[in-house]
């Protein structure tokens, strides 16, 4: 939870556009006078419920935890947002921090996934999403992300007439965030698993 709570943080912190899962939150917070970790709750819970939609019969109701979880979770990224600041940093250094957030965010999204553990609503969403249109997660996670940003930049242009939130960072994250996810499974996936269901 922390390896994906850092990952996002860092990613929105690079100043070059936010996560694309979390776009709409990010976007909505430079309009609305709410914060960003509690509209990212909003958007969480909305997930949960959707997931539950999705999956149907293969619904657990252990997934409602997903909701406390949440609450926690973007307290830590309110913690991490208040750590962070790269505003004036060179574009070198930005590039460098988005790197860093890609590969966190890819990692602590399959670490959960493939331990079984209470996954973060987004990567729940995610997980979903796979198992409704039979693909693997990371294609999965590259259409949740797409969509995302498709309404964030919507949302946008609605309300100031000009991209909010969304910058060359989130659709690098776009695209990178979902290979990560599918090399860490291609690398450890079976591993974890064993870990997780031993014997």
């Amino acid at each position: 939870m922390l390896i994906l709570a850092m990952g996002l943080t860092l990613n929105a912190e690079s100043n070059l556009g936010s996560s694309p899962i979390i776009s709409i939150p990010y976007t909505l917070s430079f309009l609305w006078p709410v914060s960003f970790a509690n509209l990212t709750l909003a958007l969480y819970v909305l997930f949960v419920m959707l997931e539950f939609i999705l999956k149907g019969k293969n619904r657990r109701w252990t997934d409602i935890l997903q909701i406390p979880l949440s609450i926690v979770f973007t307290r830590f990224l309110d913690l991490f947002t208040a750590w962070f600041d790269f505003t004036d940093s060179s574009f070198a250094l930005r590039l460098a921090v988005l790197t860093a957030a890609i590969i966190l965010t890819g990692a602590g999204a399959a670490l959960t996934v493939d331990m079984n553990l209470i996954a973060n609503p987004g990567d729940g969403f995610v997980q979903a999403v796979s198992m409704r249109i039979g693909k693997d997660l990371g294609t999965a996670k590259n259409l949740v992300d797409i969509s995302c940003v498709i309404v964030s930049t919507l949302i946008g242009f609605a309300a100031a007439g000009r991209l909010v939130g969304v910058g060359l960072g989130t659709l690098i994250a776009m695209i990178g965030v979902g290979r990560v996810i599918a090399l860490f499974n291609h690398l450890f996936q079976e591993k974890l698993k064993r870990q997780a269901f031993p014997g």
